[in-house]
Order: structure tokens, then sequence, then C-alpha cells
């Protein structure tokens, strides 16, 4: 789930937590939970299914592993009249950016479609996304996906090479403008562990006041949920009358990806991402429960 920006983005970068090894396996356990509850749900994506099925099918893996869902019950501050979130994920369909609220409305044939989800599992937190194609979609829309997706891997690419985010965060916004698209600016990546939304804030785009107040280090212990959301259009959202669900402000299609990454001494570790990871196996075994 996304962090909500405020107006200059402006953080302490002294209140970003540094993670232990061993506290990265134990978020490393909960990202795989995340992991599978998303492949789960992107098996029975199809034309006729409705979005609250999708949210029962990611529920029941979190039940399985007996995790928390991190989304159902949450509220961001600073939003009259915005009830707790109803759900385990957010659904978000062609022009809708993030926080969809699952419910009967059935997908259609070349809908794309925004999952955003996450769990704690024995105390720790991890949060992924991920846009998927209904049936067949238009070139243009699976060019909207590769670029989101790509903009992400460029991030994560990015993090052995570049010494503060900023550096990581103009790369990504020029990645994304050099293909014809704009970087939604209301909303931003954030720092995760015990909580789902912990310092650092992680944008995607670099604003002045924010580069001298905001950035922070990239180093060994920093655990951060990456999560571009890149529009088709204008970069502008506004709030539905749900007062959860954010669309782009000309109707135009948006896609999201995010993942949980940890930067360890050798290098990125995603923490959401597949099983058979190079690091799965350090982190994975007996032996990290020593490594602090």
């Amino acid at each position: 789930m996304i962090l909500l920006a405020r107006d200059n983005l402006t953080v302490n970068r002294s209140t970003a937590v540094l993670r232990s090894n061993r506290e990265i396996a134990l978020m490393r356990r909960a990202g795989l939970v995340v992991w599978e509850a998303l492949q789960v749900a992107a098996q029975i994506i199809r034309p006729g299914v409705t979005t609250e099925e999708i949210d029962r099918a990611i529920e029941r893996v979190f039940q399985q592993h007996h995790a928390i869902p991190l989304f159902k019950g949450v509220r961001f501050e600073g939003v009259p009249g915005q009830p707790p979130f109803p759900a385990v994920c957010c659904t978000s369909i062609n022009e809708e950016v993030v926080h969809g609220i699952p419910g009967p409305r059935q997908l259609q044939e070349g809908d794309i479609l925004s999952l955003d989800t996450g769990c704690k599992l024995d105390g720790w937190c991890s949060d992924a996304a991920g846009t998927y194609p209904t049936g067949r979609i238009a070139p243009e829309l699976q060019r909207l996906i590769d670029v989101t997706k790509g903009t992400l891997e460029l991030a994560i690419s990015l993090m052995p090479k570049k010494k503060f985010w900023s550096q990581i965060a103009a790369e990504m916004a020029d990645f994304v403008r050099s293909h014809g698209f704009s970087v939604v600016e209301a909303f931003v990546g954030h720092g995760i562990g015990r909580q789902m939304h912990e310092a650092p804030q992680v944008p995607n785009f670099v604003s002045p006041v924010w580069r001298r107040t905001g950035d922070f280090p990239i180093r060994p212990g920093l655990v951060i949920a990456i999560e571009p959301m890149v529009n088709m259009g204008t970069k502008k959202v506004r709030l539905k009358s749900d007062h959860w669900t954010q669309i782009t402000a000309d109707g135009k299609p948006s896609a999201h990806f995010e993942h949980t990454v940890a930067m360890t001494e050798w290098g990125p570790y995603i923490l959401t991402g597949p099983p058979g990871q190079p690091l799965d196996e350090l982190f994975l075994s007996p032996q990290i429960e020593g490594k602090e």
C-alpha cells in the first residue's frame, strides 16, 4: 500500500532503521507469503472474475500461513471521511491508479488490473504489487506495464551503484519520461519493517526540497518498499467518492509495480521476489539466526 506524500516530501533521514541480517531473513519469510498470494491471484485473473473473488483468494493464502493482512482496517491521516480499508488487497483497474476497493465489479477483456497487498508474519512486514492483463490487451497498455515494471527493475539494479536514493529516483523519472509516460507524484514508496509504513519516504522522482532535506543513503540494512506508479497521460490524480480509490485526472490508464527490497552487504535482496534467489541460500538457512 502506498504512502500518501506530504507537500514537500520532507523526512529526517536519521529516522530510517537499519535492519540486521536476522531481521531481513524474517522479512524474507513474510515476503515469500506475499509473493505466493500474488501468484495465486494472477492465476485467476480473467474476464468475468470479480475483484472480490481475487481478494478472497489472497486472504486464503494469508490464512494458510497464519499471516496478518496489512491493509485491512488501515486509514490514511489527512483524508477526511475515509473509512477503514475493507479488504486485504487493493484492486485498481485501468484508470484507477491505487487503492481500488475489491467488490462485485467483473474484469473485462482488455482491462489491466493493479494488485497491491502485504502481510505481517511473526511481527515482520512485506508489501508488493503488480499490474496484470485481463486476456488480450492493447499494445500501448502492454508497453505501459513493461515500462513500469522496468522502472522498478532499474531502481533495484542501481542500488549497489549509487550512494543516495535521489540519484536512483532521478533515473527512474527520466526512464519513465523517455517513454512518453508520467510518474505519479501524489504517492510514494516507504520504509518497512515492524510496521507497513516507516521512514524514509521513497519517491520515484526528485524535488529540490526533498533532495536537500529528505534524501537518504543506500547502505546495508536499509529495507524499503519501492513502488513506481506510471500514468499514460497526466501525472495528476483525483480521489473517488469512496474516499480510497485514486484515479488519473484525465481518465487514461495507470500501472503500478512494487517490491520490498533489502540492501545487504552482498547487494539488493528482493524480499517479495520468487523463491530461489541467490541470497536465499544464506538468508533462509539456520546459520543466519546468529547473524546480526
